[in-house]
């Protein structure tokens, strides 16, 4: 693990020049993804800027923008679908951007996407070329733009502000700014309930500082008092980085007056749990029971085993302690999720370290023949991006 009580941040690191290649092709990605999806869509007599803002998510998103929190759907079998399942940091930058321009709400959602989607690139590139190069950032951020679920990083959800608070929390985590790395953990805390892998990376990086801390003093005994500033840092970011998602636990509990479990119940509503896995799995045996199912039978468990195999060779790579810990509370939580099966996709998006070794990989090819490889996957990105939102698109 890189200690970052030890290792200073290389002081370009997080330079918007020395993004500006990462950003730039980022950029370039997802307006091929949206040119792509605008022409698919309006040949299919569909509207492109609905399918990102008033669709799906995102109509709960502008609901609760636009009403507050409040409103629910009965459906036939029993289910209700409340909106307090969505947490509030989304709406309200929706609510602000709206009050100060003259966007729609559905306006407003589409453009804190956007904006979040390059902060998050830029966060991806800070974290990869401060642990392994400029080169390897850049690949990186080309990498998280160029997966087949990337449209979504364009849509009017909250993927992209999740992953750009906790790609930046991360990056305080490593370069050692402790209160910025807990101020962010709370906001990412307060846009999903993932936010508590953040949290997790924090308080894994603050209490393996504090071993550190505890072992060095045993032999240098005024340690202690020079790192006193250090320590207390160390201990606010730590208090800092829950309050986020507690905060909003704790309401919607006081709110359903179920106590610290209503968000639980309200979860259960919408016949989404944590089991392990286990769902999920009976999920993927159901495809065996007929063909062509069994090919996407097949497609799953190619899907899922390259995961976690991504996630071993981060391992072997010693990637930092704090980006392992995150990294695995993600993908534990996607995968071990109980319903929306067809989301896991989309729900692995922030997992961004998953993506390093195929970084490092990338960036040990010529120029030239890295530019083709990204540039092929970037179209047949667009081309299933745009076709996934004409069709079934995002639960």
């Amino acid at each position: 693990m890189i200690d970052p009580e030890t290792r200073a941040a290389p002081p370009r690191s997080a330079a918007p020049r020395r993004a500006a290649p990462a950003l730039l092709g980022y950029a370039a990605v997802r307006a091929l993804g949206l040119l792509v999806l605008a022409l698919w869509s309006g040949a299919s007599g569909k509207s492109a800027y609905s399918l990102l803002t008033a669709r799906w998510d995102s109509l709960w998103y502008t609901r609760v923008a636009e009403l507050g929190y409040g409103y629910e759907v009965r459906l036939a079998n029993g289910d209700v679908h409340s909106n307090l399942a969505f947490f509030p940091l989304l709406p309200w930058l929706e609510r602000l951007l709206h009050a100060a321009t003259p966007l729609s709400y559905a306006g407003a959602g589409f453009t804190v996407s956007l904006l979040a989607s390059l902060a998050a690139a830029w966060g991806i590139f800070a974290v990869t070329d401060f642990v392994y190069g400029r080169r390897a950032g850049v690949c990186a951020v080309l990498l998280w733009a160029v997966l087949p679920v990337g449209i979504v990083q364009s849509m009017a959800y909250s993927e992209s502000l999740f992953t750009a608070l906790a790609a930046w929390s991360l990056y305080a985590v490593l370069t050692g700014r402790w209160l910025t790395a807990g101020a962010l953990a709370a906001l990412a805390g307060l846009t999903r309930p993932v936010g508590l892998a953040v949290v997790a990376a924090v308080w894994t990086a603050g209490i393996v500082s504090f071993v550190r801390t505890r072992s060095e003093a045993s032999t240098h005994g005024a340690y202690i008092e020079e790192h006193a500033p250090s320590f207390t840092r160390r201990a606010l970011a730590m208090s800092l980085a829950p309050l986020g998602a507690a905060g909003y636990v704790l309401w919607v509990g006081h709110r359903t007056g179920r106590g610290p479990l209503g968000y639980l119940d309200v979860q259960a509503g919408w016949r989404n749990g944590f089991d392990g896995g286990w769902a999920f799995a009976r999920f993927v045996a159901d495809k065996f029971t007929s063909f062509p199912s069994a090919l996407a039978g097949v497609g799953l468990i190619v899907g899922v085993g390259l995961v976690i195999w991504l996630y071993v060779i981060g391992v072997r790579q010693r990637q930092p302690l704090p980006l392992l810990v995150y990294t695995g509370v993600v993908t534990a939580l996607a995968l071990c999720a109980s319903s929306y099966f067809g989301s896991k996709p989309r729900l692995l998006l922030p997992a961004f370290p998953l993506l390093l070794p195929l970084a490092l990989a990338l960036a040990r090819l010529r120029t030239s023949r890295a530019a083709l490889v990204v540039g092929g996957v970037a179209v047949l990105s667009a081309a299933y991006g745009a076709f996934w939102l004409n069709g079934s698109g995002p639960p």
